[in-house]
């Protein structure tokens, strides 16, 4: 794939190339997106904001503000933001859009109970009309392009993804990315890549299908049955970076898996400070996951409480290869 052509638009933004790192909360952030950008990924989502906690935090001390913080080499860049008050979804866009993200993003997929039934995230999906509304006020205030990520519906029985795609294109969104599975599989059960498909030949816009992308060869597979823009990738990435330049977990030797790990950390401390090593320490095992010994060192890397101690342990973890 040259990458001198852009794959597709986000309206007038150019995105170049099909793989994308999905927003995942706690796993998102400025580290390890810009170590999946150097991979491949296309392009940078945020882990998503409350738009309470964005109007209400100071710029300086908010956790919430530093999830939007991000570096000119990521562009293109989507702020993702979540809410359920139709107007501060559109007075907090108004007011990111200072800090000059490339498109604001709104969540209409995450199931978490208490963001979903307060009418958040996937909540949203039990009212189209709404939808509508936000989105055409966006379209209409905003500079920058909206779009947004959704899964199929509220269960089985409200399966209404055709009907909220229409709209939401309808309405100004520039870009869809869609979660093959309803609000109540959660991650259970199979991504319904027919549905994905469903959506890509209702609308006009750029799709992204997102769900049981595991291994280079789901790639293709996901494209070639569904027609869309590119894949979004979120579970299988934790751990795996490579996936972006198209490697699979069996392709990638020790060696590289340490010279990562020690990047992704060193990226952590620096923009966390000492805080970056326990935050790390969930995406670590991941690194290593099915490989030799990786049992045994499992909860002393989930619990070593300084940058000194894990590195020993990586090192002990390599003296075990020849063993």
């Amino acid at each position: 794939m040259s990458v001198d052509i852009p794959t597709f638009y986000i309206r007038d933004i150019p995105v170049f190339g099909d793989l994308v790192l999905a927003p995942l909360d706690g796993y998102s952030d400025l580290p390890f997106r810009t170590l999946c950008r150097e991979f491949g990924s296309a392009m940078s989502y945020t882990e998503f904001v409350n738009v309470n906690e964005i109007r209400f935090a100071r710029q300086d001390r908010s956790h919430a503000w530093q999830k939007l913080r991000f570096l000119p080499g990521e562009r293109p860049v989507a702020f993702q933001i979540y809410g359920h008050e139709e107007d501060r979804l559109v007075e907090v866009a108004q007011k990111l859009q200072d800090m000059e993200p490339d498109v604001i993003d709104v969540n209409l997929g995450c199931s978490i109970h208490d963001i979903a039934e307060r009418g958040a995230g996937a909540g949203l999906l039990r009212d189209p009309a709404k939808i509508g509304r936000i989105f055409r006020e966006l379209s209409r205030s905003l500079k920058v392009p909206v779009t947004a990520k959704i899964r199929l519906g509220w269960d089985e029985q409200t399966r209404n993804y055709r009907t909220v795609a229409r709209i939401l294109e309808d309405s100004g969104a520039s870009l869809l990315a869609v979660h093959g599975r309803t609000k109540a599989q959660a991650f259970a059960g199979q991504a319904d890549w027919d549905a994905i498909a469903e959506v890509k030949q209702t609308v006009r816009i750029p799709v992204l299908g997102n769900g049981d992308v595991r291994t280079v060869a789901d790639i293709d597979r996901l494209k070639a049955h569904t027609g869309c823009d590119g894949v979004m990738i979120g579970r299988a990435a934790i751990g795996h970076p490579w996936i972006f330049a198209r490697q699979d977990r069996d392709q990638i030797n020790l060696d590289e898996r340490l010279k990562v790990v020690r990047q992704h950390l060193a990226r952590q401390i620096e923009f966390y400070g000492p805080a970056g090593l326990v935050l790390f320490r969930k995406q670590t095992v991941r690194y290593f996951m099915g490989l030799p010994h990786g049992k045994s060192l499992r909860v002393p890397l989930l619990t070593c409480t300084t940058p000194d101690e894990f590195e020993k342990l990586l090192q002990a973890w390599d003296g075990q290869r020849g063993l």
